[in-house]
């Protein structure tokens, strides 16, 4: 299957602003790529790369004066499989972890493990180690919040999601990280594309999308609880421990986000 993904970013800067960009599709599917995934903008505008902490790659550039546009529209391979599910993944001991697996295991800025320690093994200390806690902690919270558009706050943390009920899938990703973390099972914050692909279409217009990967059995493992069940065509763009190590735009001043476009759609179905 293949896919046609990007974006269309307007901003507009009063003054000359330094930005960085978490834009560019993880470098575990550069491959698949069938053609690239340039980060154009307009007026054009010096730009360099590095990966950060986490491998993700990042774009540095100086937005100057007025609108800045900045886009990309590419494709992708993809297999066209939903979501694995394994059912025998098994918890591993903390002492028996990957030493890359632990920083994923810690409190961070959106999830609050200490805060949350002693709700989540109340909920969920009953339930067997492995796939089957993590699979009742996605459920759990996929019930517990209302998703919607308006209940977003770049400020939110997982446990005022808890208290409040509501959110967007950031918010339904960073409560399931802090249960899993808190449980000793590692969590990490994933973001990217996730089109309608063998689902409905919805009415409303596109946006990213947060999920988390847990480690179970000696691998990483998808999982979603703003959707609960297996997709199609998830394209990552960055990882990290929440949502304040990928932001999509880091400006360093003052900007307004005046237009935002996302699309992912298979090859052959209407395009943005």
């Amino acid at each position: 299957m293949r896919i046609r993904f990007g974006y269309e970013l307007i901003y507009a800067c009063p003054q000359s602003t330094p930005m960085i960009l978490t834009l560019n599709v993880h470098y575990s599917r550069v491959s698949d790529l069938l053609s690239p995934d340039h980060i154009l903008t307009q007026p054009a505008v010096p730009m360099t790369a590095y990966r950060d902490g986490f491998g993700n790659w990042c774009s540095r550039l100086v937005a100057p004066p007025g609108d800045i546009r900045i886009t990309a529209d590419a494709i992708i391979n993809d297999s066209g499989l939903p979501d694995a599910v394994d059912p025998m993944a098994f918890q591993h001991a903390v002492e028996d972890l990957p030493s890359e697996t632990l920083v994923y295991l810690q409190g961070s800025r959106y999830c609050e493990t200490d805060r949350l320690s002693e709700t989540a093994w109340s909920l969920f200390g009953q339930t067997p180690p492995g796939w089957a806690r993590v699979q009742a902690i996605s459920d759990f919270v996929h019930q517990h919040i209302t998703f919607g558009y308006q209940y977003a706050r770049a400020t939110k943390t997982a446990l005022e999601v808890y208290q409040e009920r509501s959110g967007v899938c950031r918010d339904y990703t960073h409560l399931a990280i802090a249960f899993c973390r808190c449980l000793n099972i590692p969590a990490r914050y994933c973001t990217g594309y996730l089109g309608d692909i063998g689902v409905p279409p919805t009415p409303a217009p596109m946006d990213f999308s947060a999920w988390l990967e847990v480690y179970l059995g000696g691998r990483w493992h998808t999982l979603d609880p703003r959707n609960r069940v297996p997709r199609i065509g998830r394209v990552l763009i960055a990882q990290g421990r929440d949502a304040a190590d990928v932001p999509l735009s880091n400006a360093f001043g003052p900007t307004t986000l005046k237009s935002f476009r996302v699309w992912a759609d298979e090859v052959g179905t209407s395009g943005p």
